[in-house]
């Protein structure tokens, strides 16, 4: 029965480990898109609102999301946007995309602050 808990919630993820071959290891959503943060949010807090998230969606997430996923290392949590909608975040910090990539891009690492989130 857990081992069947588990493996539903590794399969419900919206998060996953992928190897990009400048990168190494990454954090993506679970189609493979990279996931960043933004430096201006060091402090823990939303400032990627209206066009800022339009060209960085945020990683919107409906239900509550585990603490910890299998062969990543961090911590996952929620924070609610200015908006309502609850937002995905790892180690304290709010996770976006970027709207002009395809899975399994990294085109943005390092503009403007923002930096794809590289694992260990």
């Amino acid at each position: 029965m857990i081992a069947l808990a588990l493996a539903t919630l590794m399969l419900s993820s919206p998060v996953a480990r992928w190897v990009d071959p400048h990168f190494g290891p990454i954090l993506t959503t679970s189609s493979h898109q990279a996931l960043y943060t933004w430096n201006a949010e060091k402090d823990f807090k939303i400032h990627c609102t209206g066009p800022c998230a339009r060209a960085w969606p945020p990683l919107v997430v409906k239900r509550a999301v585990p603490k910890h996923v299998a062969g990543i290392n961090g911590t996952f949590g929620t924070i609610r946007r200015p908006n309502g909608r609850v937002q995905l975040t790892f180690n304290r910090r709010p996770l976006y995309s970027y709207g002009g990539e395809r899975a399994k891009q990294v085109l943005c690492n390092n503009v403007n602050g923002w930096f794809v989130v590289r694992l260990k």
